[in-house]
């Protein structure tokens, strides 16, 4: 059976997914079979297995930078909230159901037996198993019944380090709090404590580690850096989407819904040079963009009625009446139709007068589209029409059928639509190949009467591939390598 080790945080955000990621990398590149695991994500940022199967984007991640394939084992739970109580429940990358916070608190018990089915499949395969917390250990009003922090630890015999995150102050109180707020047991179970995201002179908190290791009787296992690495990130608490200034040439302006979900469909545009995207929640925040992006959401009736209040969809159909291009995805894509309707209660029920830019009408159902899709873009009209032919890989993952009262033209081979500059597609992913991202920008920016001459084409495999060792090269750094293994082998 495989070793454990397990990543807590003092709070949401505290860099665990990228610290589990780059353990993950650091455990491959000495030699071991390595895999990670996290029992319970609550996330909006999901993908979608060869097998069709629907997992958190933080454990696909991880699982890259195992140099392994992906696996729904990795995270057989998905909370995928659709308002501020309740959550599309998912079981082993299928929808269960929605259920509301006091529900699913009350029923997540009967699911330790799913939890445990794909921990022993992955502890099986693999020399080591890379847990992932999640939010923090010391909701002391959530940890009876926790299956995810040290309920988990206890239940893989998984020894843990507690990252704690400098950037956004008070790390000693937060990692002092938190070990303080646990049980005698759990607090055992803690072997290190680490801090993350520090920038400046190491040597400045040699004497507040000292006081902090007397206070917990918990060793320092090491002081990280903060790390500009480039990989995906897990859920809307991304800082990118704090973005709220352009300052490229080419100017992407990306509606911030509420429930926005897949963000990561614009990092290919992102990474190129000359090129802005950022994210934005009011009418004042609109500027003078060269492309308006909606993107994936977990609630498209929510989120089309919160941009109808605030001012947003006008600015947006004023925009598209002007001839400038607009492109939906997924939610977003059903939003620009003519109506939304929930017979079946999956969102907010009854229906809701759509955009009008697109003469489609979307219904939901009960039914989740899932699975990995390629193929072309079909012979566009608009500012896009160099894309026509260029193929493309990506995936679906939605509620709900578009129909058509007048067929407009595909946008690709598999569906989608095209009027003139206005674009829609479920197709998650559909800019990631370099060469598309390419031609969007290419062609945005010859609308402005710029010549656009992109470097060196990315090798977006290889470039991710360094991106997880440089991530590996500053945790291994930060980290005191030797206790790391001592942990480890010892376990609890």
């Amino acid at each position: 059976m495989a070793k454990a080790i397990m990543i807590q945080g003092t709070t949401s955000n505290a860099g665990k997914s990228f610290v589990a990621a780059g353990i993950c990398r650091i455990l491959k590149q000495d030699g071991y079979r390595v895999a990670p695991f996290k029992s319970q994500n609550m996330a909006l940022n999901s993908f979608i297995t060869r097998e069709g199967m629907e997992m958190g984007r933080a454990q696909v991640m991880q699982a890259e930078a195992a140099g392994i394939e992906p696996s729904v084992l990795m995270n057989p739970i998905l909370l995928k909230p659709t308002n501020d109580v309740g959550s599309q429940v998912i079981v082993n990358g299928e929808v269960l159901g929605n259920m509301k916070a006091a529900d699913y608190f009350r029923y997540k018990k009967r699911l330790i037996p799913d939890i445990m089915r794909a921990y022993q499949r992955l502890s099986e395969e693999y020399d080591i198993i890379v847990i992932e917390g999640a939010g923090s250990p010391a909701e002391i009003n959530l940890k009876q019944d926790d299956i995810v922090n040290m309920g988990m630890a206890k239940l893989a015999d998984a020894p843990v380090l507690l990252v704690g995150d400098i950037d956004r102050g008070g790390v000693f109180a937060s990692l002092y709090g938190t070990a303080a707020l646990l049980e005698p047991d759990e607090r055992r179970i803690i072997k290190g404590l680490v801090i993350n995201k520090f920038r400046g002179d190491p040597e400045i908190l040699k004497p507040g580690l000292s006081m902090l290791e007397n206070l917990t009787n918990i060793p320092v296992a090491g002081v990280i850096p903060y790390l500009p690495v480039d990989v995906d990130d897990e859920d809307s608490l991304s800082e990118r989407l704090e973005q709220k200034q352009g300052h490229g040439i080419c100017d992407i302006a990306a509606i911030r819904f509420p429930r926005i979900s897949n963000f990561t469909d614009l990092n290919a545009l992102e990474r190129l040079d000359g090129v802005s995207v950022r994210y934005i929640t009011s009418a004042k925040e609109w500027g003078e963009p060269d492309l308006v992006v909606l993107p994936g959401t977990k609630n498209t009736m929510g989120d089309l009625k919160w941009m109808r209040e605030n001012g947003l969809e006008a600015k947006i159909l004023k925009y598209a009446s002007s001839g400038r291009p607009v492109f939906g995805i997924c939610g977003g894509y059903q939003m620009m139709g003519q109506a939304l309707s929930d017979p079946e209660q999956v969102e907010e029920g009854g229906t809701l007068r759509g955009m009008g830019l697109f003469p489609g009408r979307t219904v939901f159902g009960q039914e989740k589209v899932r699975g990995q899709v390629s193929g072309t873009f079909g012979a566009l009209e608009g500012i896009f029409c160099t894309l026509s032919g260029k193929a493309f890989r990506g995936y679906e993952i939605h509620m709900g059928q578009t129909c058509w009262d007048t067929p407009p033209i595909p946008l690709t081979s598999i569906g989608g639509a095209n009027r003139g500059n206005l674009y829609g597609s479920y197709i998650h992913g559909i800019f990631d190949r370099p060469e598309i991202a390419q031609a969007v920008v290419t062609a945005l920016l010859k609308e402005k009467g710029v010549s656009y001459c992109p470097g060196q084409e990315i090798d977006e495999a290889a470039y991710r591939e360094r991106q997880y060792d440089l991530l590996a090269e500053g945790i291994r750094g930060g980290l005191d390598m030797e206790l790391f293994y001592h942990i480890m082998e010892e376990g609890i």
